[in-house]
């Protein structure tokens, strides 16, 4: 079962995009949570207990999976892993996840095979929602390190609270369970104590150690004591609506999955805890993760909350339009809503920033280019559309419809890449040219007019951390329609204006209709290798964004991404990563 488990994690670690890592980093907790634990009660496989039914209704943040999945889905998982791993046995490091202070090195056959049940789960209890403990956890362990630090011991740092949750583990076998458990405890130092007469030991290093019904539990104390609680019948996150209600939305053929109750997750502001705010708004959200022999594939599914945002991931009709109109030969296509573009980019911007230094104008200022630089300093003028201020509002979001992010080209020389974006209004966004101008030469950009044919009016301006300048145009297409264009020279802005023939023609789209299924029109297209290669050949391989995630990149052959209504509420927005080996 390591094995297979292990290989279902490298899927995700080596598939997805920098974006994503810390999304990756979760679902690795969500397996690794599975293969390493078990508890009481002694039944055979089968399906096991559901974790979820002794978590805490107030629990922001929810990983389970099944850890020793059958059939198709057994299938499906070991060939995803065998196509992105080449170890033998590359989950046997996932070991580490269990390894509480004192504990030495653990071994799969000997400490585990004799419990483990089918299914299991990582929570953060209500006290906190900072999932920063477990991002570290996982990555620690996928970078291969064995001296990962257990995620709810305490932080041994005066002044910052340790991290409140728990492993809870599904088991065959009561005994083994037990045997393991009071192991574990005795190397921690722990201390027999009791509550509610549930028995449990406790170590002066925070961690408890204890079978609840028929679950193996292993984290803080107040979250054990959290699950003894939900256990006696107490609220527990499996009958909570919002849980209810997107668990039976979710695909059967899930291996594992993250849940997001919403808005006390989003109500945090630890960047480690931001990638499914940031995806989801922070409505509640369960994503899915689906493995197969090409694909690797994530449902995110959104329960519509009064009042919450809309996630760069909530499903926009409009979107999927704007990516259908693009060039035909884009190899980067990512759509949106007008309304949802101030939201977006700031989602794309603080996912960027997730892997390292918050982006920003300083990026954009640093010595050399970077492929953080190039970003900020590519969405500085869009950051300017759609900031939240009368201005703005009254001069450019008043007239905006749906638009797209595009790329184009095999390499440097022949590089397209921009926005465009649909005007309602042409007399105000023809105007909105020179306001946004203005606001660029006001931050110290170096703006100059310029003449473009078929736009009505158009400015170059030179933007720090971009070695090119950007055109910013409006004008019509070949159908009449007025579009305002911000893009990389003036080649760039006439494949919006006059382009070769739609996307929604080509080969590309197509494939990612088909890839997507039921229906859904792709408002996300990312052709992989050819990115790439446009990153490598402009020196960019070896960047610290890129670099670490070459090697998983590279087994990418594209990234589709779209989404629809399921009703009762609830909005899907499908990603499938296609595998190069698949």
């Amino acid at each position: 079962m390591a094995g297979r488990s292990g290989a279902t994690i490298a899927v995700m670690r080596r598939s997805l995009s920098p974006p994503a890592a810390r999304l990756a980093a979760l679902f690795a907790c969500a397996a690794l949570a599975g293969q390493l634990s078990g508890c009481g009660g002694s039944h055979s496989l089968g399906k096991g207990f559901d974790p979820a039914a002794a978590v805490p209704a107030s629990a922001p943040l929810y990983l389970g999976a099944t850890v020793r999945p059958s059939g198709a889905l057994q299938a499906n998982a070991r060939a995803a892993g065998k196509t992105l791993t080449r170890e033998p046995d590359p989950y046997l490091r996932l070991l580490a996840a269990l390894r509480t202070p004192g504990s030495p090195p653990l071994d799969f056959k000997r400490d585990l095979a004799g419990w483990l049940g089918p299914q299991a789960g990582v929570f953060l209890s209500s006290s906190t929602a900072d999932a920063g403990a477990l991002f570290s956890l996982a990555q620690s362990i996928l970078s291969g390190s064995t001296q990962a630090a257990f995620p709810f011991a305490a932080s041994g740092v005066p002044g910052k609270a340790a991290t409140e949750g728990a492993f809870v583990l599904d088991s065959t076998n009561a005994r083994a369970a037990q045997a393991f458990l009071a192991a574990q405890a005795g190397r921690a130092g722990a201390r027999s104590t009791s509550y509610h007469g549930v028995a449990y030991e406790s170590s002066p290093g925070g961690v408890s150690f204890g079978l609840v019904g028929p679950f193996a539990v292993i984290g803080s104390e107040a979250a054990l004591r959290a699950v003894i609680d939900a256990n006696a019948g107490g609220a527990s996150l499996a009958r909570t609506p919002a849980y209810q209600s997107l668990h039976a939305a979710a695909p059967a053929e899930a291996l594992a999955h993250v849940y997001a109750s919403g808005s006390p997750l989003a109500a945090r502001t630890s960047s480690s805890s931001q990638p499914l705010g940031l995806l989801s708004g922070g409505r509640p959200t369960n994503v899915s993760l689906l493995p197969s022999a090409s694909a690797l594939g994530l449902d995110v599914d959104t329960l519509s909350a009064p009042g919450a945002p809309a996630g760069l991931f909530v499903p926009q009709g409009e979107a999927a339009r704007a990516v259908a109109e693009l060039p035909s030969e884009s190899y980067l296509a990512l759509g949106f809503a007008g309304q949802a573009l101030g939201a977006d980019t700031q989602a794309l911007l603080s996912l960027a920033a997730l892997g390292g230094t918050p982006l920003s104008a300083s990026a954009a200022q640093a010595p050399g280019i970077s492929v953080k630089g190039l970003l900020a300093g590519a969405l500085a003028p869009v950051q300017a559309l759609s900031e939240n201020t009368p201005q703005a509002r009254r001069d450019f979001q008043s007239w905006m419809g749906t638009g797209a992010i595009f790329a184009s080209g095999t390499g440097l020389i022949d590089l397209k890449a921009g926005v465009a974006i649909t005007s309602t209004n042409p007399a105000l966004s023809r105007a909105a040219v020179s306001k946004l101008a203005a606001k660029l030469r006001s931050s110290g950009a170096a703006v100059a007019p310029v003449s473009i044919p078929g736009t009505d009016a158009a400015v170059s301006a030179r933007v720090s951390g971009l070695p090119l300048a950007l055109d910013i145009a409006d004008g019509r297409d070949a159908k009449g329609e007025t579009k305002f264009v911000i893009a990389l020279g003036e080649a760039s802005v006439a494949a919006v204006l006059a382009p070769s023939g739609p996307l929604s023609g080509s080969a590309s789209y197509g494939n990612s209709s088909a890839a997507l299924g039921e229906g859904i029109q792709p408002s996300l297209i990312v052709q992989v290798p050819t990115l790439l290669a446009v990153l490598e050949g402009a020196g960019l391989g070896e960047d610290p964004t890129i670099a670490p995630l070459q090697p998983y990149l590279r087994e990418l052959s594209t990234v589709s991404g779209g989404g629809r209504s399921l009703g009762s509420g609830i909005e899907r927005f499908r990603v499938v990563l296609g595998l190069r080996g698949g």
